[in-house]
């Protein structure tokens, strides 16, 4: 049984939309490398967060903004103003073929993703389909005609959700997608703008046990034979036991999907700091699961399954040392 956790504590204060924060290295060479992901209480934020101190240590200075649009984080990857970030794979699939939220400048953003690297893969959050118990929606089924939040505008979130809908029984087009930016679905929802509040939560969140708390939540799960995600759509299948959250009215697990990110940074980051990213992150997620909880997915999701861009060298020169096999087509150009 899975109950509201604390989140970790590492100094770090989120004010406003968006935040910034230096961990220092104690040497002298330090190299200072910018970094965006995701809310500050997700998983995706939380997981720099929590590793910035060990990079520090091994002198490289994370520079950490939060809070941010990550196929917008992509696209400052691509153009080099910016070193690293946490990247939806279906964004830079979106990237290479120059479609989706890259579609006014196809021709640029495909040139663009040619400068994009991997490191590893980041678990993501859960998907959360949540509505009010006393609503009348049971089923995705149910909320045919109904308002659905479906994301922020132009982010890659827009098609997992939708997916998510169509496997649970609702077809694009029978409902009223609503958008709107992250940091204010939560309150939309609590003032009745959208029926379905689909949003991508740490299993036992805080913040929707207090939602739940306010009023009781049911959450839409999938039919079994449906649980698996569609390849390339950058998610894995995930359970929500009963219980998880004080007001959550399920009586049974709810089938669900889970993202999955990867790390990526510009080709030209020194090969050091992307060994240094790499083996540091794949060497320590056996202290970070011990340390909360809600890191325990790193224990059990591959390296690469989220990765669709080329390996940077440095990450690919870990792997070998560590005798872990590269998937061919992950290879970089030239390795």
């Amino acid at each position: 049984m899975y109950h509201p956790r604390k989140l970790l504590k590492n100094g770090l204060c989120a004010v406003g939309v968006v935040f910034a924060t230096s961990f220092m290295a104690s040497v002298s060479h330090a190299e200072r490398i910018g970094m965006e992901s995701a809310t500050p209480n997700s998983i995706l934020g939380m997981l720099p967060q929590a590793m910035a101190p060990h990079w520090s240590k091994e002198g490289v200075d994370i520079q950490l903004s939060l809070n941010q649009t990550l196929t917008k984080s992509l696209l400052k990857l691509g153009q080099g103003s910016l070193d690293s970030a946490v990247i939806p794979p279906l964004a830079y699939n979106a990237m290479k073929k120059g479609v989706g939220p890259y579609a006014r400048i196809s021709d640029k953003a495909k040139s663009l993703s040619k400068n994009v690297r991997g490191l590893f893969t980041l678990p993501g959050s859960y998907y959360h389909a949540i509505t009010r118990a006393d609503s009348g929606i049971q089923t995705w089924a149910d909320a045919r005609g109904k308002r659905v939040y479906i994301g922020p505008p132009a982010g890659a979130a827009n098609s997992q959700i939708m997916s998510l809908a169509e496997a649970g029984g609702l077809p694009k087009g029978e409902y009223d997608g609503i958008k709107a930016p992250w940091g204010a679905a939560t309150q939309s929802y609590q003032d009745g703008q959208f029926d379905v509040y689909v949003g991508t939560f740490s299993l036992g969140s805080q913040s929707l046990a207090e939602l739940s708390l306010a009023n009781d939540i049911r959450l839409l799960g999938l039919p079994g034979e449906k649980m698996l995600p569609p390849k390339g759509l950058g998610m894995q299948a995930a359970e929500i036991p009963v219980n998880t959250y004080p007001g959550q009215v399920n009586t049974k697990p709810v089938l669900t999907w889970q993202t999955i990110m990867m790390m990526a940074v510009n080709k030209d980051v020194s090969d050091d700091t992307a060994y240094t990213l790499t083996k540091l992150f794949i060497e320590k997620r056996w202290e970070l699961a011990q340390s909360n909880a809600l890191f325990n997915d790193l224990l059990t999701t591959d390296y690469f399954v989220g990765v669709n861009a080329p390996l940077h060298p440095g990450a690919v020169r870990y792997y070998r040392e560590a005798g872990i096999d590269i998937p061919e087509e992950l290879l970089p150009p030239q390795s």
